[in-house]
């Protein structure tokens, strides 16, 4: 709806608030008509009013987008610019590439104050927790973190190494119409996989079809569900 310009930003802000009682947004630089200085001081003005904390911001072009994305996230008051992983390649040198563009990017992180999180994903270069670690190490830099998706790891991945590089947890939904239902696996193992985590978890839609408010009442099943696991860990 952003994207097609049936929803506007401020808008979306007032649904996270009230319609969803979320905690706070990931704002995404896809869904920005404007990035002018007044622009960015009203939405960022807008999420204080509405009691939401602004967890980060989305660049998907990161990190040939160079400078931008970290002054908008800066204006905005985000802590964390995400980037996602890029896709997976049989050409070998896709990784030296890949960590050759994110290094100057994460620089310019660690100049203006601002994490770079590298979400991963089944079908990128960050596939394991195994690649996860690798990219830590070959870019050495405090300013490196991760958003990761527990739940697009292999069941043998040893992802609790990862859990002091994670400053933000992040989960496409599968399939809004079975979400966080009793019976769904998805939702109980992505709770699981957050056991001890201190953060935002950011859930989107990812691919799944379905209508605005099959995705609100799937977020509110998922808030019911962590809310009846705490009650069964306190008994």
């Amino acid at each position: 709806m952003l994207a097609r310009g049936e929803l506007t930003q401020l808008e979306w802000l007032d649904l996270c608030a009230s319609e969803l009682d979320l905690d706070g947004v990931l704002f995404d630089t896809r869904h920005f008509a404007r990035t002018d200085a007044d622009y960015l001081a009203q939405l960022k003005k807008t999420a204080v009013d509405l009691g939401l904390a602004v967890a980060g911001l989305v660049a998907p072009d990161l990190p040939s987008a160079g400078e931008a994305p970290f002054e908008i996230a800066l204006a905005l008051g985000a802590p964390i610019v995400v980037a996602d992983a890029p896709p997976a390649a049989d050409d070998p040198a896709a990784w030296s590439a890949f960590t050759a563009a994110l290094k100057p990017a994460v620089n310019v992180g660690k100049r203006l104050n601002v994490t770079v999180a590298v979400r991963n994903g089944s079908s990128t270069l960050c596939a394991s927790a195994a690649d996860c670690k690798r990219l830590a190490k070959d870019v050495d830099s405090a300013w490196l973190r991760f958003a990761t998706d527990a739940t697009a790891f292999g069941a043998l991945d040893k992802i609790e190494e990862l859990a002091t590089k994670t400053v933000l947890a992040t989960h496409a939904i599968e399939n809004l119409e079975t979400f966080a239902r009793d019976d769904d696996a998805e939702a109980r193992r992505l709770l699981d996989a957050l056991r001890g985590f201190r953060g935002f978890v950011a859930v989107d839609r990812g691919d799944a079809d379905g209508e605005r408010d099959t995705f609100h009442r799937a977020i509110g099943r998922l808030r019911g569900l962590l809310a009846r696991i705490e009650l069964e860990t306190l008994a």
